[in-house]
């Protein structure tokens, strides 16, 4: 069974730790040895394993927006003005893998799991599968 996670953002550029909703899936799993995949269903959202803290949040979106500016010339603006967005994302990644240890995310002591929405406000759905191995 696959679950979901559904977020509705409200910036442009958002961070969301969605952690304690993983580990709240994964204790209902049931499943005390395994592997958790979460995976968002949008092109223009990430999602990544790191530290939530506000400063490293901060130096995340100035980096993303030196890295990749809005409005560069980019030839998919012509479709949808949000050519920035896609590329951010195809940097961040749209899934991450955690071990389940003992019925646990087996995350070190600082790492979150962060959904990031880069062409909101929207209404998103992040996937959820616990899987036994």
């Amino acid at each position: 069974m696959m679950d979901v996670i559904k977020i509705t953002t409200s910036k442009e550029f958002e961070v969301v730790d969605i952690t304690g909703k993983v580990r709240e899936i994964v204790r209902k799993s049931g499943i005390e040895n395994g592997i958790v995949v979460v995976f968002t269903r949008h092109t223009t959202t990430g999602i990544i394993i790191n530290e939530n803290e506000s400063g490293l949040i901060s130096d995340l979106e100035k980096t993303i927006e030196k890295l990749i500016p809005k409005g560069a010339g980019y030839t998919h603006d012509r479709i949808d003005n949000n050519a920035h967005s896609h590329l951010r994302a195809i940097i961040l990644g749209s899934s991450v893998a955690i071990p389940v240890e003992n019925g646990r995310l087996a995350l070190g002591t600082w790492q979150s799991i962060l959904f990031i929405e880069l062409d909101g406000p929207r209404t998103r759905e992040i996937y959820v599968k616990v899987c036994k191995c």
